[in-house]
């Protein structure tokens, strides 16, 4: 019986060549995205868990009140309130660990040199995280001059031989000696890029101002890590802890600021790292889970569509299988075999189009992996991969052969085989219901796509206050690098390819340092405030290329210049001036040291942090004697070609360093790293929303045709009474075209609530303009006539003669 099922199912098909084709072709599309953006989300949504006791570990920090930005949370801790939560608080802990942030530094183990991430991080950090080792154990840090390296570092410097009690040179400067191999960490875990682990005890050899702020409760600059005791919670944890630095800094004028922003520890959630992070001003940025749910409800939506096309082609054939269930009803069949027939028919198109959707996606994923930035791989031997497969299959092949399974095989075979059978018009709704709902879905998708493509280039197209282009920064990663900072100037100019070479505490596009404990005339005592503080040589302005708006730049010639500072416009605000130029600003820093400095010149904002959020008010001064900078800022000559200047630059380097690699990068694609996420939402938003439109063009091209053959007769009778090919043209299109402008209106309100919301995230954004909606519903409705003017005019060309002949 089954047997004959699926022959009459085959049969079938082959029958219905165009439909068959638009079934089979839009649900492999349809089920092959889902696929692909099931293993996104899944990925997402399993950031971290390589980590056994992920839901136990969190990141120890602190939120107080800013008088600008409301809540204000710091993600570094000072080294006192490390010590805090390892002696007092030892008790709500399994683990605490201190860690410096991801740092790049040189390695170096016989003649081979490479620059790598890693951090440094107490010995407790390996068990901690779960690593797995591949040789040594968890307790390799406990050597305070140790590393461990992940598999593929490893491999690069000691190949094949055993690398357990080798030394590495970190910086020209330490040696360390490997204690152990862990497996390289995946894509998706925070510590993704970390190519190695060393004890902290090396880093604050390497920083000799850190034994100076070991009582210090002013100076943020320690990442502390927890993982919180079996039997509690994080609930539990935050309110022992969350007066730990309070107590300790009431009572000390020196932190009177600090006291009060009201500062409260808690300890953030790892689980929460990636898709709930906290961020300066707010306790958690939703943007990445407002993706994972915007690509999922996308991914949805495109295999409804391919669905609905399923459905309304199996409904507007129901006339003629009327006939075939007549006849088979006649001859003996039951209600129960017919209902078998088409639900076989409808599950063996499923199954094809699950077989090549599978088959697609294997082809797509390296592709999809590119654009999402992952190593994702299909789970062929995941046992609930296949329960959701086979729970999809059922589900689809189920609703989309239910009409003509249980409808048709309703039909009584006298009145369908006398002819008397009319599906009737009310038979039609349910398609034009369904063919709203696919151009709504698709409408909606295209105004989504354009409003995040303007979004990525309302941001792009900010002033960022300096010229990006040209210009290189440089890590200055050990010893080597300090103390030559006139003597490079001399030779880097000296190439006849670079303009103007600085230095300055961290890159042009991140800012790394933040302060309180400024006074000015006429501040108000109960104003909280933290400024960006970067310390710059004297050529910085000139290399960055920053605007001013008063005042002037600082010159090697005014030797006053070593207590003057620059400020953006932002910090001038701030400070509540209209004109800062030549007061004084005083600022008390280390608990008790205080500087005077008189305000040089004002700039125009410099874009150091994201592109989406306010400028943070900053101040620049020039850097203390071989102290308070990290990086090289080179400016290479424009009329140069980069390929032309670089090999010289990189000349300069070998010479004066040659125990180090020339590692560079181009301010402006570090730059472009900050859109990264919004690149990725668009790329994929305007992928999936061309996907949606040719899925909805291949149903209606399969319902025009459906219609056009059901009206073959009344078109030939009507070329005959003198009908012109555009009046027919128009009677077969202007249903479709209707559908069309009613899906647009209910697109838009639905799209317009959305996008709004989305857009509330970024305080730097663009409008909604009406355009975006009328230019969508426009487009849509063009294609929709293409669409259809194929089978359309084709029809209408037919030889009435012809189409009138036959019964």
């Amino acid at each position: 019986m089954f047997k004959n099922y699926f022959k009459l199912a085959i049969r079938s098909l082959g029958k219905n060549k165009v439909s068959s084709f638009i079934n089979i072709g839009g649900l492999t599309i349809g089920i092959a995205v889902a696929l692909l953006i099931g293993l996104w989300i899944y990925d997402e949504l399993s950031f971290n868990k390589y980590h056994k006791d992920y839901d136990r570990i969190g990141q120890i920090t602190v939120k107080g009140k800013d008088a600008k930005y409301g809540t204000f949370i710091s993600g570094s801790v000072q080294y006192p309130f490390a010590n805090e939560m390892k002696n007092t608080y030892k008790d709500n802990f399994s683990y605490v660990v201190r860690s410096s942030w991801p740092v790049s530094y040189i390695l170096a183990a016989g003649d081979k040199k490479f620059s790598e991430t890693g951090q440094f991080m107490d010995a407790d950090a390996p068990a901690m995280l779960t690593l797995k080792m591949l040789k040594g154990n968890w307790g390799g840090l406990k050597d305070p001059y140790s590393i461990i390296l992940s598999a593929s570092v490893a491999k690069a410097f000691f190949a094949d031989t055993d690398p357990i009690n080798k030394t590495i040179t970190l910086n020209n400067k330490t040696g360390v000696k490997v204690t152990g191999v862990y497996e390289d960490l995946p894509q998706n875990t925070e510590f993704k890029n970390d190519k190695f682990f060393s004890n902290w005890h090396i880093f604050e050899m390497d920083n000799d101002w850190i034994a100076r702020s070991i009582n210090e409760w002013n100076n943020h600059y320690i990442r502390l890590y927890g993982s919180i005791k079996p039997g509690t919670d994080f609930a539990t944890v935050n309110n022992n802890i969350k007066d730990a630095e309070l107590k300790n800094v009431k009572g000390i004028d020196a932190y009177k600021d600090d006291v009060a922003r009201n500062p409260q520890a808690f300890v953030y959630p790892m689980s929460s790292w990636h898709l709930k992070p906290f961020t300066r001003h707010a306790d958690t940025d939703d943007k990445p889970m407002h993706m994972v749910w915007m690509v999922g409800i996308i991914g949805m939506f495109v295999l409804l569509l391919a669905c609905i096309n399923f459905m309304n082609l199996s409904t507007a054939r129901s006339e003629k299988r009327a006939k075939e269930v007549g006849i088979r009803k006649t001859i003996g069949s039951m209600r129960k075999q017919l209902i078998w027939q088409f639900l076989s028919e409808s599950f063996l198109v499923v199954i094809i189009s699950f077989i090549l959707a599978c088959l697609l996606a294997i082809v797509s994923l390296p592709w999809f992996n590119n654009l999402a930035e992952k190593q994702m791989l299909m789970p062929w031997s995941d046992i609930y991969f296949w329960m959701i497969c086979a729970a999809f299959i059922f589900v689809t092949g189920l609703l989309a052969g239910s009409y003509p399974a249980f409808y048709l095989s309703s039909f009584k075979p006298v009145k369908v085989l006398k002819g008397n059978f009319r599906v009737g018009q009310l038979a039609a709704v349910p398609r034009k219901v369904l063919v709203v709902l696919q151009f709504s879905v698709s409408v909606a998708l295209i105004i989504c796509t354009v409003v995040v493509i303007r979004q990525l280039q309302f941001a792009k197209n900010r002033p960022v206050g300096y010229t990006r282009q040209g210009l290189i920064t440089i890590a200055m990663k050990s010893d080597d690098f300090y103390g030559r900072y006139d003597l490079f100037r001399k030779e880097l100019l000296n190439t006849g390819v670079v303009n103007e070479f600085s230095e300055s505490m961290g890159k042009v596009t991140e800012l790394g340092s933040n302060n309180n404990g400024f006074e000015w005339k006429g501040r108000d005592p109960n104003q909280e405030q933290n400024f960006g503080t970067i310390p710059v040589t004297h050529e910085f302005g000139k290399t960055v290329g920053w605007q001013f708006i008063d005042g002037r730049d600082f010159s090697t010639a005014m030797a006053t210049d070593s207590i003057a500072v620059v400020i953006n416009e932002s910090a001038e605000k701030f400070i509540g001036m209209k004109n800062t130029v030549g007061e004084n600003i005083t600022w008390t820093f280390n608990g008790n040291k205080t500087q005077t400095y008189t305000i040089i010149g004002v700039i125009k904002d410099m874009v150091m942090e994201s592109p989406y959020d306010p400028v943070a008010p900053t101040i620049y001064f020039i850097k203390a004697l071989n102290a308070g900078v990290s990086s090289m800022n080179i400016r290479i000559n424009p009329g140069i070609a980069m390929s032309n200047a670089l090999p010289k630059v990189e000349a300069v380097f070998k010479k004066m360093l040659p125990a180090a690699p020339f590692d560079y990068e181009f301010v402006d694609q570090d730059y472009a790293q900050k859109f990264a996420a919004e690149e990725r939402i668009s790329k994929l938003a305007g992928f999936f929303a061309v996907l949606a439109i040719f899925i909805s063009c291949l149903g209606l091209f399969g319902l025009a045709s459906f219609v056009a053959e059901q009206r073959t007769k009344e078109i030939g009778v009507r070329k005959i009474l003198g009908a012109s090919i555009f009046d027919l043209w128009k009677l077969l299109s202007k249903e479709f075209a209707a559908l069309v402008i009613i899906s647009l209106f209910v697109a838009s309100p639905i799209a317009w609530y959305f996008m709004h919301s989305w857009l509330q995230n970024y305080q730097y954004r663009t409008e909604l303009s009406w355009w975006i909606f009328a230019t969508a519903g426009t487009g849509a409705l063009v294609i929709t006539l293409l669409t259809v003017s194929y089978q359309a005019i084709k029809t209408a060309l037919m030889s009435p003669v012809k189409s009138l002949r036959t019964e």
